[in-house]
């Protein structure tokens, strides 16, 4: 069994070093709930066998409008896509397509198999995207904490391997929130143990030691009230992509914690800025 590290338990325990999470994402249900309630959504779009493998769609009110796919947190082990349906509003807003994966969550399954789930999501709306009504050129990817690191594995995909009709420029932009690249020392914590997680599987799901990465640009965001390990993480992922040609670029959001840092995001805020940014570049 591997020895618990306090000092990086303390680094990574999010949930701890923010009380009022439990509020927070109170809150982000209530608002979830609100939002599937007062506009159009497809909801259930199964893009594997299992029941979490689904997606639900917000969609906007115009075709050939971008599409942001968005994959929520939970360490891997917790979370759930209509939990965080409110990121949706004002992206949508602003005429961008919002969609929401889920994916199975350990120790039922290993990490492995949430990429290959998360892969299989992004492939399937790809080749949905004429019957879906949005611009397949166009598509973001983004997520929160775990989220954040599928982010940064869907980024590093080449994805005609995993379909010869596949594009490898399939991601057009990318907007990873809090997430983690490096998953080595996630080993030494609780989090890694409930992962039952060997040096194997966090090498080889690790984003800043993967020398593939596509085309499109990528935002690393972390809160400025996050710990010291998350800046590292994001500084970690940038420099080891930009060294491979990726484009890279990190945003520190001033006065968010590893929670409050998705509201900007939700609302008119610096996230949601960026990602609209992002979709504009070339």
């Amino acid at each position: 069994m591997m020895t618990i590290d306090a000092k990086l338990e303390s680094q990574y325990n999010a949930r701890a070093a923010v009380p009022e999470h439990v509020e927070i994402q109170a809150d982000w249900q209530r608002r979830s709930e609100q939002i599937r309630s007062s506009r159009a959504c497809k909801l259930d779009l199964a893009y594997g066998a299992g029941n979490r493998q689904q997606l639900d769609l917000f969609p906007t009110d115009h075709k050939d409008r971008p599409l942001h796919l968005f994959l929520h947190g939970g360490y891997w082990q917790r979370g759930d896509r209509r939990a965080n349906h409110f990121v949706a509003e004002a992206l949508c807003a602003h005429g961008v397509n919002v969609a929401l994966a889920g994916y199975d969550l350990c120790p039922s399954v290993g990490l492995d198999d949430i990429v290959s789930q998360v892969r299989a999501a992004l492939a399937w709306l790809w080749r949905h995207a004429d019957t879906l009504e949005f611009d397949p050129a166009r598509i973001q990817v983004g997520g929160h904490s775990a989220g954040g690191h599928l982010t940064a594995m869907l980024m590093a995909t080449h994805w005609p391997d995993h379909g010869a009709d596949l594009p490898a420029d399939l991601i057009h932009s990318g907007l990873a929130i809090s997430g983690l690249y490096e998953l080595a020392p996630l080993r030494h914590t609780s989090i890694g143990e409930a992962l039952s997680m060997d040096t194997e599987t966090a090498v080889r799901n690790s984003p800043a030691l993967l020398s593939g990465c596509g085309p499109g640009p990528l935002t690393a965001a972390v809160g400025g009230l996050e710990s010291a390990e998350f800046h590292r993480q994001a500084d970690t992922l940038a420099e080891h992509w930009r060294s491979h040609g990726a484009s890279v670029d990190l945003l520190e959001v001033a006065g968010t914690n590893h929670f409050t840092i998705v509201e900007e995001l939700a609302r008119e805020g610096v996230l949601l800025e960026r990602a609209l940014v992002l979709l504009e570049a070339a």
